[in-house]
């Protein structure tokens, strides 16, 4: 083996410093040759991304339609549901008036309190979506609403109506 290595060195049987014949006149009839230029047709591009957004949004709805919420059922737990969540954000910004040192650890744990029954709100949600005793999941909904709501109707009620000193005691009795 070492013989036949010797051997192709030896005979030098490859020319690395010269090309072969003929690459040359390749070479010049590929610099000659027009390149093909590709012309973006924005004509079909604009017309493929209002296709792609057409159906994205389309694709966004139907999800979107595919989880019902408490508003869905009927105009008026959608009436209902208005009024819950408007009242709350109401109740809300009047509680953040009352925001200082010496609430804020009420504030804080009412708010975690409502942050709960969130959650609880989303499940509720779910099983809309996939339980068949709707009726009974309808009314668990409002209810959530409701005691959200007199959550923070007691805190603001106590807010306004007693010291700081007072209101932790209070409002654990409440929780």
């Amino acid at each position: 083996m070492d013989d036949k290595l010797h051997q192709f060195f030896s005979e030098n049987d490859f020319d690395i410093h010269e090309p072969h014949s003929g690459h040359l006149e390749r070479f010049q009839r590929k610099l000659n040759t027009p390149k093909k230029v590709k012309t973006i047709s924005w004509k079909w591009m604009s017309i493929a991304a209002s296709v792609i957004l057409l159906l994205g949004f389309y694709l966004g709805s139907f999800q979107q339609k595919s989880q019902y919420d408490l508003s869905d059922v009927s105009p008026k737990m959608a009436e209902a549901q208005s009024f819950f969540v408007n009242t709350i954000n109401q109740e809300l910004k009047e509680i953040e008036k009352y925001r200082n040192i010496d609430t804020e650890s009420i504030i804080e744990n009412t708010l975690d309190k409502l942050e709960e029954l969130e959650e609880q709100y989303n499940v509720f949600i779910a099983e809309l979506n996939t339980n068949d005793n709707k009726i009974s999941i309808i009314q668990a909904m409002i209810d959530n609403y409701q005691r959200r709501l007199t959550l923070l109707q007691d805190l603001l009620f106590l807010l306004k109506n007693d010291n700081p000193a007072k209101i932790q005691t209070q409002f654990d009795e409440i929780i």
